[in-house]
């Protein structure tokens, strides 16, 4: 899918499939947009190109364009390695779109990304990538930056996918968050970084979102808590809420960041 298609997509998707949206607007939920990709890499010394051209020229240059925190992650545990994932966060569906234009025009980016950019076919910097476009919904809004990240500790992230047989019922798990689950998520260690509905991508209708931990003794933890909480118990037992009703299937990677991921 080229970036004009995924745009015109994604607008037909806020406009059409997400009816909610004006309701949580007028209750001041301003969705901010998440453009999520995974880079598939092959082993060998273009590793290194791909991540100099992510540090040295992209991620600068989207600095400069006013878009971040931006993370960049590698794969801890999970299927498809090596691979590289990035989470660019979005004001607006105008901004997403502008960004090749805006990119195009500036000249230090083009010097700083040619060797990356002149990879020949033989022998490329990356083999190829996916993306998706995420919504944020009313429960967490804009995307959190980690503590750890702030005071600069170490920490794993979990990217978790949970898609449903329907809009209706992908739309009755995020509203299953946003009455109660990710105040029972925050209290039980599980801490967001971001939430986010899925509008244009594979794998629909989904829900995807990225949590962070200090490390995988945090994790279980913090999971083995939630599983106990009696409010969950309730909330998760409810008619209309239950995962036979509204889940089909969950999917999740742990991640690990990159040294100079700003998330």
């Amino acid at each position: 899918m080229n970036r004009r298609t995924f745009l015109a997509a994604a607008a037909t998707a806020t406009t059409s499939v997400l009816p909610s949206m004006a309701a949580d607007s007028a209750t001041g939920f301003q969705r901010e947009f998440y453009e999520l990709r995974r880079y598939h890499l092959r082993r060998g010394p273009k590793q290194k190109v791909f991540d100099d051209y992510l540090r040295q020229a992209w991620l600068p240059a989207m600095g400069r364009l006013g878009v971040g925190p931006i993370g960049v992650f590698s794969v801890m545990i999970g299927p498809e390695s090596p691979s590289t994932w990035v989470v660019v966060p979005f004001k607006s569906l105008d901004d997403f779109a502008s960004i090749p234009g805006r990119l195009k025009g500036d000249p230090e980016y083009a010097s700083n990304a040619a060797e990356a950019r002149s990879a020949t076919a033989a022998d490329p910097s990356y083999l190829r990538y996916e993306n998706s476009l995420l919504g944020s919904i009313a429960s967490v809004p804009k995307l959190e930056v980690p503590a750890q990240t702030k005071e600069g500790k170490g920490r794993i992230f979990e990217l978790r996918v949970y898609e449903s047989h329907s809009k209706t019922a992908n739309l009755k798990k995020i509203e299953m968050f946003n009455i109660g689950e990710t105040a029972i998520f925050r209290r039980a260690g599980l801490a967001p970084v971001f939430f986010g509905e899925g509008l244009v991508g594979s794998r629909l209708p989904n829900l995807t979102y990225m949590l962070v931990y200090d490390d995988l003794a945090a994790r279980d933890l913090a999971w083995k808590t939630f599983g106990g909480d009696p409010e969950w118990k309730k909330l998760s037992a409810t008619p209309g809420y239950t995962d036979p009703e509204i889940v089909t299937d969950i999917s999740n990677q742990l991640l690990r960041p990159t040294a100079y991921s700003q998330i």
